[in-house]
């Protein structure tokens, strides 16, 4: 029986402190009790999977026992960003974390960038990347000039507009800016943000293109691929990656359109890894402290969650997971140092087994690693604890 994994990582869905949140600040975040609590959303297949049996202690009264399996994740990490959650899901755990710039990025940095692409940044703070359309989208537009801000996350983010700066060019700059941001300033990702529209109506467009750190070091794609086996990426995953061990990559305009590609994935191709990154909760509403979206929004992936187990076969492995928190009720709109869910499906996968609370998300990255017969790179495999007997 052919096996495959299929991953899909939601984008900043937390669920619950993590032990060392005291360390990020960040005591009492808790993104998807919050979202239960305040936006109130619908999700009666995710709650049949298991989701909310991940809170554990927090989880609400009277559930209906898990279709699938369950448990939560803690990062082991120095930080709290996407690329090093996504790394360690793949058994690569880094030690120092990328670093951060909540006064801009400084002159040797900034200097270079302004000389390579031949004309001034604006702003160079953090900023929502919303609310700095609307603040100088306009200046943007009638100066030429693009806009370069970071956030909580270690990125260094140019938006300009499609009509203004065209879209090879403003991927150029990035990949200018990539090469700049060398150590000590080798912030995680350099993002390209364009954007449409007019007169301080501006909204960011699909065809953003992460340019992230490769990874220093190995990873189980590298060791996936090392062994002619195929990993097809979805979403932003070939960009955290750099491409690395990756034979196939779709990017995607939004967590439906992921959603919609991942099924067709699963039922059409003969990958033997399918690992997908749903943005959206991160993007749309984590960072824009917009708690009623990302309800809608975990409605939206529990409308499509049957269609997505019904697509599975014999010998295939479904995980949702997540690369770190990103409570919308907080009053910043940083990611947050939380837990991370674990929910299994699959034709082999016992319902209600729980794996408990573990020590790192490499733990995801080790399963996968046994399931596909490939050495794993660290981490504890639970594919035992969630494969009946007669499919381990």
């Amino acid at each position: 029986m052919r096996r495959r994994a299929i991953v899909v990582v939601c984008d900043g869905l937390g669920v619950g402190t993590a032990p060392d949140a005291a360390l990020f600040g960040d005591e009492g975040k808790k993104t998807l009790q919050h979202i239960l609590r305040d936006g109130k959303p619908t999700l009666p297949n995710l709650t049949r999977l298991g989701l909310l049996h991940t809170m554990y202690g927090e989880a609400p009264a009277g559930l209906p026992a898990p279709a699938g399996a369950f448990g939560r994740l803690a990062e082991a990490a120095a930080g709290k960003d996407t690329t090093t959650g996504h790394w360690e899901l793949m058994g690569l755990t880094l030690d120092v974390a990328f670093p951060l710039y909540p006064e801009g990025f400084p002159p040797e940095v900034v200097e270079p960038f302004e000389k390579a692409i031949g004309r001034k940044v604006l702003w160079n703070k953090p900023a929502s990347g919303t609310t700095i359309l609307e603040e100088l989208g306009d200046e943007h537009v009638k100066t030429g000039r693009p806009i370069l801000y970071t956030s909580g996350d270690s990125v260094f983010q140019v938006a300009a507009h499609e009509d203004v700066v065209p879209i090879d060019t403003l991927y150029a700059w990035c990949r200018i800016a990539r090469e700049i941001l060398r150590p000590p300033h080798q912030a995680g990702r350099v993002i390209a943000r364009p954007f449409v529209g007019a007169n301080g109506r501006y909204q960011r467009t699909h065809r953003r293109k992460d340019f992230s750190v490769p990874p220093s070091g190995e990873t189980l794609l590298d060791r996936v691929a090392h062994l002619g086996l195929k990993v097809h990426a979805l979403g932003k995953i070939e960009d955290i990656f750099s491409g690395r061990g990756i034979a196939t990559a779709l990017h995607t305009e939004s967590n439906r359109d992921g959603i919609e590609k991942t099924i067709l994935a699963i039922r059409d191709r003969e990958d033997d890894f399918v690992f997908t990154n749903l943005v959206d909760f991160d993007t749309k509403y984590g960072h824009r402290n917009d708690v009623a979206g990302y309800a809608k929004c975990l409605e939206e992936l529990d409308a499509f969650v049957p269609e997505m187990v019904s697509a599975l076969k014999p010998g295939d492995l479904l995980v949702f997971t997540a690369d770190h928190g990103g409570d919308p009720s907080d009053e910043s709109t940083d990611h947050t140092r939380e837990y991370v869910p674990m929910v299994a499906a699959g034709p082999g996968v016992m319902a209600g087994a729980d794996i408990g609370s573990r020590k790192t998300f490499a733990d995801v990255g080790a399963t996968v690693a046994e399931h596909l017969g490939v050495a794993s790179l660290g981490g504890a495999s639970f594919l035992g604890a969630i494969l009946s007997e007669r499919s381990s």
